[in-house]
């Protein structure tokens, strides 16, 4: 089964370089064959469940050798996206951007991601209660690579 993790290391560095903790993190989550896509605050990873949960102990002990005081990691079955009661409005939202751009969203490039976002933007789908984390899981990123993809557009 495909799983997909995301972690944030702490503490939080976000002027200039990313920390050693964050770097070395992502670093072993690559080693171990993992796809993975580095943000600034949390890291996702993707990969099948034999590789992806035996990497997640590197991953960590990385992590704490290079100056992590805390790691936050989640972890579901990939594809999986959870919508809450009070965010019932935005799956049809993200069905509907997922028409408009031809296919799945967690299948798109990332300029197609990109896009995706501005255009729920657009439709106002960020107004529903935990959205970034809905539209992060459906597009198959962390919810920081999508609060990046808006701070860009909004740059």
């Amino acid at each position: 089964m495909r799983l997909v993790a995301e972690f944030t290391t702490e503490p939080f560095d976000v002027d200039g370089q990313p920390p050693a903790h964050a770097t070395e993190a992502f670093e072993a989550a690559q080693r171990a064959g993992l796809e993975s896509d580095f943000g600034p605050l949390g890291t996702s990873v993707r990969g099948e469940d034999d590789v992806l949960l035996p990497a997640l102990s590197g991953v960590l002990q990385a992590a704490f050798a290079h100056g992590a005081t805390q790691v936050t990691v989640q972890v579901r079955q990939d594809g999986v996206v959870k919508v809450s009661r009070e965010a019932g409005g935005l799956s049809g939202l993200l069905a509907e951007v997922a028409a408009e751009l031809g296919g799945s969203l967690s299948g798109l490039s990332r300029g197609e991601k990109q896009r995706a976002v501005l255009l729920l933007e657009a439709k106002g789908a960020f107004e529903y209660r935990k959205s970034a984390e809905i539209v992060a899981e459906a597009l198959g990123v962390t919810r920081f690579t999508v609060y990046n993809y808006l701070n860009r557009a909004r740059d």
